[in-house]
């Protein structure tokens, strides 16, 4: 018996082990190069303290020289939770042109994601450009733009010598919005037959207004140090500089028949909604659907992104949620979202039907109007759980008194049967006889459990007294349920019981409770505790199952 409950715990003492488990990951610094440039291939393992063996790379040198390797280890602790990266960094140039694949490597017993790098020919303009020690380039895409449309900028410092520091000027430029994008990016490439290090940062651009962008020359200031120069041991160093070339960009106007419509300029752009019922899925009156509305954007941030919302839904009352939003980049583009969750509550039986949404944007790409669509959804809403049922028809009761009586011919055939009648009747006496008995012996932990139920009362009106005097809406709801159902079992949720209290303060009450747990609304000035203080003021017939509507959890539908 015990190696069988030492079986059962078994998951339960592995879990601490599994959680902090070592794990691999392989990324590229860059997804795209130039033939002639190098990439480096990062190896992160977490949580590994033992020694890391050197991986077989020998599976990289059919596409690729390996350049050399390096590794990294950082320890952090946070909140006692110890965590620790191992990074183990490839220096790799490829050997040809193309989609070229990093196959899945072995490292510490565990295996990476296989990986894909574009290598694009190299730039016959840039091949002879050597420019001497130093030099800088710049480059910004599109060459034509709209308001508000993203541009790429791009730039990029050579140095075939070592720095021993500096600083690059970052744009400014009047009527753009500038923002940096990702961690400066390090490899190598070749120029005029000579090996130059790259340091290439960039920049998303928008333009806050039609016209002619000029994008000013970016500086760069530094310290060379010639390592064959016997000073440079002593701190001696040769100032450097250098400059990217100006850019300029020409910016459209949004179009002159756009509307009122909100201006989206974007490379894609993409609107869903998910949590919708099946057509086999049954939805009650009063049961909440949980939807979820998202919007994506490439080239634009989500400040730019409009607010989302449900269309007017007849015979349903929305609750929104807090949104959520965020910008990632894929080191060229923004990529902006907007995540919207609802509760929509049904308020009625019958079709429920959620109209089309659509979204007009502009497709930069195509330089054309674009619209995102959500189609239309419907769904049956039955009768809340426990509604009154249907009578019987006329028809049945129709049946019933047209049933034909029994032959008394089959009677008087069949004797036998007046004795398996009687054999019954005494088998359920007998039955009847046993479990009276049971019953009796039982009575005194039956007076003593309904002796115990009013504390039990008391002890969940206490405390729900409690956290009426906090600031957990959830618990409070919690709490007054749990309360309620001690002296109304059948209530389902505080739409039943609303409907079921005479007084107009609880009622009022329950209304804005529901609103600050279910939509943020603010707290108002109902005291929970004073208006419950007393108990409930119960309505005299008790809480009835009706067809009628629930009543509402917000006070108004959301458009």
């Amino acid at each position: 018996m015990k190696f069988r409950h030492l079986l059962a715990l078994l998951p339960w003492l592995l879990m601490p082990a599994l959680s902090h488990a070592a794990s691999v990951q392989a990324t590229l610094n860059r997804n795209t190069v130039q033939l002639g440039e190098t990439v480096t291939l990062n190896l992160r393992i977490n949580d590994y303290d033992g020694n890391l063996p050197t991986p077989d790379l020998g599976a990289l040198n059919r596409d690729f020289s390996i350049l050399g390797t390096s590794q990294n280890r950082s320890l952090s602790i946070i909140n006692g939770r110890r965590t620790s990266e191992l990074t183990l960094g490839v220096a790799l140039r490829p050997r040809h042109t193309g989609t070229l694949e990093i196959p899945a490597l072995t490292l510490a017993g565990m295996q990476t994601s296989p990986l894909q790098l574009q290598v694009d020919p190299a730039d016959p303009n840039a091949a002879g450009g050597a420019q001497g020690d130093v030099f800088m380039e710049a480059q910004v895409e599109p060459g034509q733009a709209y308001v508000g449309q993203q541009l790429s900028y791009v730039v990029r410092l050579y140095y075939a010598v070592d720095l021993s520091g500096g600083s690059l000027d970052s744009p400014q430029i009047d009527g753009v919005q500038v923002s940096r994008m990702g961690d400066d990016l390090k490899y190598s490439t070749q120029r005029g037959g000579r090996s130059y290090s790259v340091l290439e940062r960039r920049f998303a651009l928008t333009p806050q207004r039609a016209g002619h962008i000029e994008i000013p020359p970016l500086g760069f200031q530094g310290e060379m140090v010639d390592p064959r120069d016997p000073n440079s041991f002593f701190g001696a160093s040769t100032p450097v500089s250098a400059s990217a070339p100006a850019a300029s960009v020409e910016v459209k106007a949004a179009p002159a028949d756009w509307g009122k419509s909100a201006w989206l300029p974007a490379r894609e752009l993409t609107l869903t909604l998910s949590g919708w019922p099946d057509s086999s899925d049954q939805v009650r009156v009063g049961q909440p659907l949980n939807l979820r509305m998202k919007l994506q954007a490439t080239g634009i941030p989500f400040e730019a992104l409009p607010a989302l919302s449900l269309p007017r839904i007849d015979g349903a009352t929305v609750y929104p949620d807090k949104p959520v939003t965020g910008t990632d980049n894929d080191g060229r583009w923004l990529k902006g979202h907007r995540e919207q969750a609802f509760a929509v509550v049904p308020t009625r039986a019958g079709p429920l039907t959620l109209p089309a949404t659509t979204l007009k944007w502009w497709n930069v790409q195509t330089h054309s109007e674009a619209v995102a669509r959500i189609p239309a959804h419907s769904v049956t809403v039955l009768p809340a759980a426990g509604a009154a049922a249907v009578p019987p028809s006329a028809t049945t009761a129709g049946a019933e008194t047209a049933s034909p009586p029994v032959s008394t011919t089959a009677a008087g055939a069949a004797p036998w049967w007046r004795w398996l009648a009687l054999a019954s009747i005494g088998l359920w006496l007998l039955s009847v006889s046993g479990w009276l008995l049971w019953r009796w012996r039982r009575t005194p932990t039956t007076a003593s459990t309904t002796a115990a139920a009013p504390d039990t009362t008391r002890q969940l009106r206490l405390a729900f007294l409690a956290a009426a005097r906090g600031s957990d809406t959830a618990a409070q709801v919690h709490s007054l349920l749990a309360w309620a159902r001690a002296e109304r079992p059948l209530l389902r949720n505080l739409g039943d019981l609303s409907a079921a209290l005479a007084d107009d303060v609880q009622r009022r009450a329950i209304d804005h409770l529901q609103q600050r747990h279910y939509a943020g609304a603010a707290a108002g000035a109902d005291d929970l505790a004073a208006v419950f203080k007393r108990g409930f003021a119960w309505q005299s017939s008790g809480p009835t199952s009706t067809d009628q509507d629930l009543p509402p959890l917000y006070p108004f539908n959301l458009h």
